[in-house]
């Protein structure tokens, strides 16, 4: 269940817009089920609750893991057309170019999800491959890899704000101006973050590190709820001081 907020939370809590809302979708980690699930849901919330500007923010790690990568980018461009949406970079979005880049990145992303995502662009590759199957699958995946897959992975934002919020794939690091943030940090951070209690100046919605259920904190709001394992891919409601889950 939702931990609800206390009066001390409350306080801490900032402000959209007026007229804004923002859907904050988790980590999809190559799962276009439930993608698909919670962007029908989010066109019948608006349906039901029209708004001047609906915005449908991601924090990042679409590829690798599950089984649909490759259809999760083609979704996500799609949608992007006709909506305004955030779609942020995660870390795992840097691996695909590393490997593209140095090919014996292979044994590090195979751990992180990779092989799937190999697969999903119809790649078969073996835990033992050599140096020579290193290149010939980078190759391949050089060649299979739409264009418009290449240039959305390149050109993916690493943090977004409106009113009071920040949002960003890991974290933030402690003491340092938003504004001064290093990407690696951005993409990677975790106990630096996720310990720190003090303010960080906003609000901080993020994924990265899977926990069971949505995690609000006075100074963070964690909403990857690991959807390629558990099957709950979390999209957050967010509008004025409001924060809640949007409705299975």
């Amino acid at each position: 269940m939702l931990r609800l907020l206390t009066k001390r939370h409350k306080r801490r809590i900032r402000r959209l817009p007026e007229g804004v809302r923002i859907y904050a979708i988790g980590d999809v980690h190559g799962r276009i089920d439930l993608l698909d699930q919670v962007f029908s849901r989010i066109d019948a919330h608006l349906s039901a609750h029209p708004i001047i500007r609906p915005v449908e923010v991601l924090i990042g790690d679409y590829i690798d893991r599950g089984p649909a990568s490759r259809e999760v980018l083609d979704r996500l461009i799609d949608r992007a057309a006709d909506n305004e949406m955030v779609i942020l970079k995660g870390n795992h979005e840097t691996s695909i170019f590393e490997f593209l880049r140095r090919p014996a990145h292979f044994k590090e992303w195979s751990l992180m999800g990779g092989i799937e995502t190999l697969m999903s662009y119809g790649i078969t590759p073996s835990l033992n491959s050599d140096d020579a199957a290193q290149k010939e699958m980078a190759i391949a995946l050089r060649s299979r890899l739409p264009k418009s897959h290449r240039t959305f992975l390149g050109t993916l934002r690493t943090s977004f704000t409106c009113g009071g919020y920040f949002f960003v794939h890991a974290g933030v690091r402690p003491r340092v101006a938003l504004s001064k943030q290093r990407e690696e940090d951005l993409l990677w951070i975790r106990d630096e973050f996720l310990l720190h209690e003090e303010d960080f100046g906003k609000i901080v919605v993020h994924g990265h590190t899977p926990v069971r259920d949505i995690d609000i904190r006075s100074n963070r709001i964690n909403i990857d709820t690991g959807a390629y394992a558990t099957g709950r891919l979390t999209c957050l409601v967010m509008e004025g001081d409001a924060v809640e889950p949007l409705a299975v």
